[in-house]
């Protein structure tokens, strides 16, 4: 099982929207069949006006498979266009779960 952390710094003060349109995206993925377990947090500490999207997948090919799905679809695109403008910069992390 592996954990997907995709880390979004976002420009000050787009939380609010940044949120609401990840949750957006979200509901749009689990219409789309995407069946993986899904979090959003944002920060407490650290950086301010992070948001992570938090995946947990059976394996790195359903990370592939899913991210395929997902990026091919029209509606998600959209919702996506409208999110980058949000963001300062991101990234992914990855993670094995031991236990």
């Amino acid at each position: 099982m592996v954990i997907v952390h995709n880390v979004f710094r976002l420009k000050f003060g787009k939380a609010r929207e940044a949120v609401s349109l990840m949750k957006e995206a979200v509901a749009i993925q689990k219409r789309l069949g995407v069946d993986v377990g899904q979090r959003l947090l944002t920060d407490l500490t650290g950086p301010f006006y992070t948001l992570i999207l938090e995946l947990t997948l059976p394996n790195l090919a359903a990370m592939e498979t899913t991210l395929a799905n997902v990026m091919g679809d029209k509606e998600f695109h959209a919702n996506y266009e409208k999110f980058v403008p949000l963001v300062e910069s991101g990234h992914r992390e990855v993670f094995n779960v031991v236990e």
